[in-house]
């Protein structure tokens, strides 16, 4: 790895030394934009409005309107004149109880390797932190904005966890929030007892990113001519009585997870019937599936089916 930034972290009247490396890297496959009839590669040139006069990126600034919808154009130099893009320290303004930082605000982390010659100064830090299990929030500057981050210990490694400011979280206003939803006890037992069932310890080595395999997929057969993905019969939806099978598609859940678990709560070899979504509100994807669900899933039968036989 390259280190991307230098700086002190700063802890009261001590100072360590860090390398800041980003913790982080994309696997998606690479790709640039062509024409769709012949393949021949696109190109952008940044042009004046109004003519075709192309503008070189070092003469390019920026406009930005003040409150009263006035036009101040900032060149680089003179956003590089603010105070706070100066300083080169990572300084840590109090520590917190983790559970009181919602993973919400979490945004992109780094890892912090100590640059001195001993290392005692930070390993006493990322022991401390992990014997008190708080984070540590601390404020920096990165690529010229100011930052506000968690510091926390992973693998034994201290982690900067940048935060998005609080006006940066949106707030949720939906208009199910404002509805009496009723509840029935046995159904809410019921999606506990699919909970249980499905209870397991994370290991983010069992799940893989499911399009970009697909993806290669499709690159190499359609280099090799072939058809990646025949296609499949989608049966149909059907969204009446959904509230009045939701019992019944539950305890269908439940028993099928039971019947395939052969005594152990997590499975890989079957995936969880399907329930239908609540009305009016799109059903939530995980973004990572295991490897294997796809292919459980494709054996199993829709929701509905299950919680009518349950139902007989």
């Amino acid at each position: 790895m390259r280190s991307i930034w230098n700086g002190d972290l700063s802890f009261g009247l001590v100072n360590v030394p860090v390398k800041v490396y980003s913790a982080t890297e994309s696997h998606d496959r690479k790709s640039h934009q062509v024409d769709a009839k012949d393949g021949t590669r696109i190109r952008y040139k940044r042009v004046r409005e109004g003519t075709d006069d192309e503008v070189e990126f070092a003469n390019i600034a920026n406009a930005y309107e003040t409150d009263e919808g006035e036009r101040v154009i900032l060149t680089k130099e003179d956003l590089a004149s603010l105070p706070v893009t100066r300083s080169p320290e990572i300084s840590i303004l109090e520590f917190v109880p983790a559970e009181q930082v919602d993973p919400v605000y979490f945004d992109k982390p780094y890892y912090l390797e100590p640059s001195s010659k001993s290392p005692k100064a930070y390993v006493l830090l990322a022991k401390a932190l992990e014997t008190t299990d708080r984070l540590a929030i601390a404020n920096f500057t990165l690529r010229n904005r100011t930052r506000l981050a968690a510091l926390r210990v992973v693998d034994g490694v201290m982690t900067l966890q940048t935060l998005l400011w609080p006006d940066e979280v949106r707030k949720p206003d939906f208009d199910f929030l404002g509805s009496d939803v009723e509840v029935r006890d046995q159904e809410l037992e019921m999606a506990k007892s699919l909970i249980e069932t499905m209870a397991a310890d994370f290991d983010p080595d069992e799940y893989s990113d499911t399009y970009t395999e697909e993806l290669g997929k499709l690159i190499e057969s359609k280099a090799g001519g072939t058809t990646a993905f025949p296609e499949e019969a989608v049966p149909a939806s059907d969204d009446d009585g959904e509230v009045a099978d939701l019992l019944a598609a539950l305890r269908a859940s439940v028993k099928d997870r039971a019947g395939g678990s052969s005594g152990s709560a997590k499975t890989t070899d079957k995936a969880p019937a399907t329930t239908a979504p609540a009305k009016k509100t799109p059903a939530k994807k995980t973004p990572a599936k295991k490897a294997s669900a796809k292919k459980a899933a494709a054996k199993k039968a829709p929701a509905k089916k299950a919680a009518k036989k349950a139902a007989s």
